[in-house]
């Protein structure tokens, strides 16, 4: 439903951070996450003006609510309800603990939402706990079995990281037998708490993303990355496909959403950024319509201007369907149109500095599919 999007005038995803509390502590979490609210977040009010704003962008606008784990917020089903009164699609990321029993989530399929998504860093307790917290791994297979219960489509959401690669198949396996509609794998960004994990190698993202596109090909569910756009051009080359002809002005479907240019993010406090993952404010929403600040903001406009990009990504003939981690170009380079650092791919016509670790991999190259962990 998302082919015919234009995003210069609209996000694909609009992710609301309702709030930064959260019980658990999770080694990686973007949002330093703390166990009380802010005092600043927005009120209800102020999140009903905002999902009023959102309706704005035009039908059916997805919508997340995000956290912190915004179970902690006691009008969040006031506000769930009142977006999907709106036209908005209403979807939710909440924090698998023991507040999300049956119950609260029946309630929130009656109130609208319309999909949930929950993460699965470890494919057992102890891998998954580790990560993410006590119990928490029975807590969010509880609460995916209960999203099967009252017909709630499901998310799986995973993280991708030295500690958690090798556990990428058998998650797999997890998220195929809870009966999800969609994988998305999140290639660790270097911001909050996941600033002290180690990320991997450019070579094995490369590898990784080999696997997840056989992935894509032999379940039933589907497979997004998250800030590794760079899985757009690893199944091009797979297929053979020409970066020339699936440029963004002959096929707007092709276009990889990437911060700023598809996706936006509003905080706990109202600012507007590209992304979580890149904390750069265009503006606040108490000030200023998150349409107008998506739209006209320079930040966003100059992330949507692949042309625009410096060092190896401004030099690849893939930049309008992958464009890069804006995100992760600026945790690691502080300039949000420099090169992402993960990718190893060296466009034929650059010279200039490879990542680290990152030997030549000539333009057009394909590599047999993998499909085992030993591919990485």
């Amino acid at each position: 439903m998302f082919d015919h999007i234009d995003t210069d005038r609209r996000p694909v995803v609009l992710i609301w951070e309702v709030t930064q509390a959260c019980a658990l502590a999770c080694r990686h979490c973007r949002a330093d996450a703390q166990p009380a609210r802010h005092p600043d977040e927005l009120t209800t009010a102020e999140g009903k003006r905002l999902l009023e704003d959102a309706a704005n962008f035009g039908e059916n606008q997805l919508v997340v609510l995000s956290g912190g784990d915004p179970l902690t917020r006691p009008d969040l089903l006031e506000l769930a309800a009142y977006g999907d009164d709106l036209g908005l699609r209403m979807t939710i990321t909440p924090s698998g603990t023991r507040s999300l029993t049956p119950d609260r989530v029946a309630d929130l399929s009656d109130a609208g939402i319309r999909r949930m998504a929950l993460s699965l860093d470890g494919a057992t307790a102890e891998t998954h706990d580790a990560f993410r917290g006590e119990a928490s791994f029975a807590d969010t297979v509880a609460a995916a079995e209960a999203a099967a219960d009252v017909g709630l489509p499901l998310q799986i959401n995973t993280t991708v990281c030295a500690d958690t690669v090798e556990e990428l198949p058998a998650i797999r396996d997890r998220v195929r037998d809870l009966g999800a509609v969609l994988w998305s794998v999140f290639f660790l960004v270097p911001v909050g708490r996941g600033r002290v994990l180690d990320p991997i190698a450019p070579d094995r993202a490369e590898a990784v993303m080999e696997w997840l596109q056989t992935v894509a090909d032999e379940d039933r569910f589907g497979v997004k990355t998250t800030e590794a756009p760079f899985y757009r051009r690893v199944g091009l080359q797979r297929t053979a496909g020409d970066a020339d002809e699936t440029n963004t002005e002959a096929s707007p479907r092709r276009a990889g959403i990437t911060a700023g240019r598809g996706f936006a993010f509003v905080s706990h406090t109202g600012e507007v950024y590209p992304s979580g993952f890149l904390p750069e404010s265009a503006g606040n929403v108490r000030d200023r319509s998150v349409v107008d600040v998506y739209r006209n903001a320079d930040l966003f406009e100059d992330l949507r201007d692949p042309d625009a990009y410096r060092g190896k990504c401004g030099a690849c003939e893939f930049r309008h369907v992958c464009g890069g981690s804006r995100s992760r170009a600026y945790a690691t380079t502080g300039d949000p149109l420099a090169s992402d650092p993960l990718c190893p791919y060296v466009p034929e016509e650059y010279d200039g500095p490879l990542p680290e670790g990152v030997d030549e991999l000539p333009s057009g190259d394909v590599r047999e599919s993998r499909s085992d962990v030993a591919a990485f």
